[in-house]
C-alpha cells in the first residue's frame, strides 16, 4: 500500500480573504498587547493634525508594533519592517499593513513623552487587575551595562587628545612650508594641500571639543570631591576633638583638580562611557531599574552614564513611578551604598526604609551563617549609619528581606537581555537612550503580566 502524503498546494489562490485571527491562536500575546495598548490613553502622541499628505499610521497601532516587536527581541526599525511582511502575529497586529522603517523610526524617536506615560499606564493596568498593590512597595534597586551605539575605539583619553591635537599642528605646519617651497615633490594624485590643511583643521576643532567636555566634567567631579573632602576632614578633626587625641587611620587625601589620566571621550556617541562589563571594558550606559519584588514588575527606570551606583541611590529611588505609589523599603548591593546617601533617603525615619549590603558578600554560606541565633542588641543611640545598616542586615528579618534582592532584580536583568535580547542601545545620547529604556522595560512589564494571566481593565 503506498504511503500517504499531504498535498501541499502553493500555486491554487485562496477563494476567500483570509482571516489572520484564525492564524494565530486565542491565547497568544500578541492579542494580549493589542488589548493592553487599546486600554491605554494616547493623547499624548505626535500626529499630524493638518490632515495634508499621505494617511498615517494610528498611534496605538505604531506603539502595541513596538511594544510587541521589542518583547519578542526586535528592535532595528529595519528588521520590524520584515516582520510586518514574514510574521504572521505581527501582520496581524498591523492589520496587513506595512509601515515603513523610517515611519516607525520617526514614531519611536518623536513620542519620548508617550512613551514615558506608556510606562505609568501600565502600572495603572497591573494595579487594576490586582497584581501590583499600589503603596507601601519593597523595591529591589540595581543597574546594568548595556553596550552604546559606538565603539570604544572611538573613544580617546585627555592625554591622547593632546597629543594629536599637537601632532595636527606639526603636519599643517609641514604643508604649509610644503606650499611656499616652489621645487617640493607634490601630493599623490586626487590630494591638494589646502584641503588636507582643512582636514587637520577640523580634526583640531573636533579635538578641542572634546578636550573642553572632558575639563568641563573634571570641574564637575572636582566641586563634588572637594565638598565630600572639606566635610570628611571636619569629621575627623571633630573627633579629634571629642576624644583629645589624633585619629588613627590615613588622613583624607584632597581632590586633585583637572581631568584624570583614565578620563575618556568617545566622539560617536560623547554621553556614553567606557565602563567594565564582565571581565571587559565596554563603551556603555548605565540601565538603572527598580523592580518590585512580590511581581517582579518593574516600577521604575533611568539612565545615566556613571560607572558604577555610588552615588545613585536617590536618583534611583526619584525614578519609581508614581502610579506604583510610595516605596517603603529598598533593597540594593553594597555598590548604593554612602552614609549620606542612606541618610539622605531615609530623612530620620520619614523616607524608605535602606536595607544595604555594607561590602562584597562572598559565595556560600558558612557553618556560623546556617546555625540558628537571636538577632543582636540594638546599636546605642548616635550610632552612625554604617552601625545602624550593619544590625539592620544581622537581624532575621533583615537578612530574609535582604535575600530578595538578588531573586528579584537579577532575572529581571536576564529576561530582558537574554530572552528579549537588549543587549545594545540603537540610538545615542543618555536623553534617546533612555527612551529605549523605557519601551524595553514596558515590554517586559506587558510580557510579565501576560505570563501571570492578568485580566485588564481600562487604566
Amino acid at each position: 500500500m503506498p504511503a500517504k502524503f499531504v498535498n501541499i498546494d502553493r500555486d491554487t489562490p485562496l477563494l476567500l480573504p483570509p482571516d489572520l485571527r484564525d492564524w494565530v491562536e486565542p491565547g497568544h500575546m500578541v492579542h494580549f498587547i493589542i488589548d493592553a495598548v487599546d486600554a491605554l490613553d494616547l493623547g499624548a502622541a505626535r500626529v499630524n493634525v493638518r490632515g495634508t499628505g499621505s494617511a498615517q499610521y494610528p498611534p496605538s497601532m505604531m506603539l502595541a508594533l513596538l511594544i510587541y516587536s521589542c518583547a519578542t527581541g526586535t528592535f532595528s526599525s529595519r528588521r520590524i519592517e520584515r516582520q510586518a511582511y514574514e510574521n504572521v502575529a505581527v501582520r496581524l497586529l498591523c492589520g496587513d499593513t506595512h509601515p515603513d522603517h523610517d515611519s516607525i523610526c520617526k514614531f519611536r524617536r518623536e513620542n519620548g513623552g508617550l512613551l514615558a506615560g506608556v510606562f505609568h499606564q501600565v502600572l495603572e493596568l497591573a494595579a487594576g487587575a490586582r497584581v501590583l498593590k499600589v503603596g507601601d512597595l519593597t523595591v529591589a534597586f540595581d543597574g546594568t551595562k548595556l553596550l552604546a551605539n559606538a565603539s570604544k575605539h572611538s573613544a580617546m583619553s585627555h592625554g591622547h587628545v593632546e597629543k594629536q591635537m599637537r601632532l595636527a599642528g606639526e603636519q599643517i605646519g609641514e604643508l604649509l612650508a610644503k606650499a611656499e617651497e616652489a621645487d617640493s615633490a607634490p601630493l599623490r594624485e586626487g590630494l591638494s594641500i589646502p584641503d588636507e590643511i582643512k582636514r587637520r583643521e577640523d580634526r583640531i576643532a573636533r579635538l578641542e571639543e572634546a578636550k573642553r567636555a572632558m575639563e568641563e566634567r573634571a570641574r564637575a567631579r572636582f566641586e563634588a570631591e572637594r565638598a565630600e573632602y572639606g566635610a570628611r576632614l571636619a569629621a575627623r578633626e571633630a573627633k579629634e576633638r571629642e576624644g583629645g587625641r589624633k585619629s588613627r587611620g590615613r588622613k583624607p587625601k584632597p581632590p586633585e583638580e583637572g581631568p584624570g589620566s583614565k578620563d575618556q571621550y568617545n566622539f560617536t556617541d560623547p554621553e556614553s562611557r567606557i565602563m567594565k562589563d564582565g571581565g571587559g571594558f565596554e563603551q556603555c550606559c548605565n540601565a538603572q531599574a527598580g523592580v518590585e519584588v512580590g511581581t517582579m514588575l518593574v516600577v521604575g527606570r533611568h539612565v545615566c552614564d556613571a560607572p558604577n551606583d555610588k552615588g545613585r541611590l536617590a536618583p534611583a529611588l526619584g525614578a519609581a513611578g508614581p502610579a506604583a505609589g510610595s516605596v517603603s523599603s529598598a533593597l540594593v548591593d553594597s555598590g548604593f551604598f554612602g552614609e549620606k546617601a542612606v541618610a539622605a533617603v531615609e530623612r530620620g525615619g520619614e523616607g524608605p526604609t535602606v536595607h544595604a549590603a555594607m561590602g562584597r558578600q562572598g559565595r556560600g554560606r558558612s557553618v556560623r551563617q546556617l546555625e540558628e541565633r537571636p538577632d543582636p542588641p540594638a546599636p546605642p543611640d548616635g550610632a552612625s549609619v554604617s552601625e545602624v545598616m550593619a544590625h539592620r542586615l544581622e537581624t532575621k528579618a533583615g537578612r530574609d528581606l535582604y535575600a530578595l534582592r538578588k531573586q528579584t532584580v537579577e532575572p529581571v536583568f536576564g529576561i530582558i537581555k537574554e530572552a528579549m535580547g537588549f543587549r545594545r542601545f540603537t540610538m545615542r545620547g543618555l536623553e534617546k537612550a533612555g527612551l529605549e529604556w523605557t519601551l524595553a522595560t514596558t515590554a517586559y512589564n506587558l510580557r510579565r503580566l501576560f505570563n501571570l494571566g492578568a485580566k485588564l481593565a481600562r487604566a
